[in-house]
């Protein structure tokens, strides 16, 4: 009897399966543990800056004083917009979401910022630079400046004097924003730069493969990042928050979703078996952010749902992701539960580039091949016969 031919092997979500190499970060699912170019999350997150974690996800190393001021610098030198844009951004309509605003935006820059085209996609030096520092400039500038004309209101020009993460928060409200929680929205920011392939950044890379220019790259990965199991996750947390209600209700809400088997948002992660590090973090800034600013029950609420679930999930691994408080810290610096993804993609768009240049020039286009599981050799059927 001839031997059948063996299927090929299938992966669901391409789980477990490698698409490329990178020297850009690392995840340790099982000890929770996430590194920026070998150097711990947690240590950047304490000593180092947004700024300066972005050159360090960009060139593979820490800059030095004058680099790090040299890239400073031009990033300040490029928030602002073409008027043009924020033209464009008057004609949509008052119900979209910021995320929907922000791709068409980052797709838009790139017909007023034309890259060259070359055969095998290749770039100068300073185009790249360019590229990186446009984009992570202004995303932050569309995001604020979108948040405002929505309401009404005129967009807040950028100020050069101001931190990375200070002046998105004065171009969201128009005040300079406590020192405190300046140095909290940097954190954040940090610990959002880069995650290894993940969904967005798979998507910019597929996109990039084709010689697609960065702009579309980008703009990509955003529409990747706005679905409700990637970065749109922290505002459905804040929904089923808020829908809980209080802390005495928690356990009955967590026992009715485990009775039916359904899913507690901002709990388990595809890489993560324990408590996710990103998650770890926020939490310690919320602890700061309480001293000075209060307290807030949805905290509570999220505390207790996390300790309820630790016996029964937690020994699952199925754990507190980002997610989980990320929109509770942004909610405590007043910021509108929609902006959350955007500003998830404020801060990835430097680990997003970082793959993206690291793929420069020697990538082949991403073609995966499928399991064909449907009919063959049908006959056509004439359309009076059917």
């Amino acid at each position: 009897m001839a031997e059948q031919p063996q299927k090929p092997a299938y992966s669901p979500g391409l789980a477990g399966v490698y698409a490329c190499e990178s020297a850009i970060s690392s995840i340790d699912g099982e000890l929770g543990k996430l590194e920026y170019r070998g150097i711990d999350i947690e240590t950047l997150a304490e000593h180092s800056t947004f700024e300066e974690t972005c050159c360090l996800l960009l060139d593979g190393k820490l800059p030095t004083r004058d680099e790090l001021k040299a890239f400073d610098s031009g990033l300040r030198h490029h928030r602002r917009i073409k008027f043009r844009i924020r033209d464009i951004m008057k004609c949509f309509p008052e119900s979209a979401h910021p995320m929907d605003a922000l791709q068409a935006c980052v797709a838009v820059l790139g017909m007023f910022y034309p890259l060259p085209k070359s055969e095998d996609g290749s770039l100068a030096p300073e185009e790249v630079r360019a590229v990186c520092l446009r984009l992570i400039a202004k995303l932050p500038t569309l995001v604020a400046a979108h948040a405002r004309m929505r309401n009404g209101d005129d967009p807040i020009p950028p100020r050069d004097d101001l931190s990375h993460a200070g002046n998105f928060l004065y171009m969201l409200s128009g005040e300079e924003p406590d020192p405190l929680a300046e140095r909290i929205m940097d954190v954040a920011l940090i610990v959002h730069a880069e995650h290894t392939m993940n969904a967005s950044t798979f998507s910019a890379l597929v996109t990039a493969s084709t010689l697609a220019d960065p702009y579309t790259a980008i703009s990509a990965a955003i529409g990747a990042l706005s679905g409700p199991r990637h970065g749109g996750a922290n505002e459905s947390v804040l929904q089923m928050l808020d829908e809980i209600g209080s802390v005495d209700r928690a356990e009955a809400y967590l026992h009715e979703k485990l009775e039916h088997k359904g899913k507690i948002v901002g709990l388990g992660h595809r890489v993560y078996k324990t408590k996710d590090p990103r998650a770890t973090l926020l939490q310690r800034l919320y602890g700061e952010m309480v001293s000075k600013f209060g307290s807030d029950p949805t905290y509570e609420i999220a505390r207790q749902i996390e300790t309820l679930s630790a016996g029964t999930l937690g020994k699952k691994g199925v754990c507190p992701n980002v997610d989980f408080y990320s929109g509770i810290v942004y909610r405590k610096l007043n910021i509108h539960t929609d902006l959350f993804t955007p500003i998830f993609a404020i801060a990835r768009v430097a680990g997003w580039l970082a793959h993206w240049k690291e793929q420069l020039g020697h990538s082949r286009i991403y073609r995966p091949s499928q399991i064909y599981v449907g009919k063959r050799r049908q006959p056509f059927v004439p359309i009076d016969e059917r």
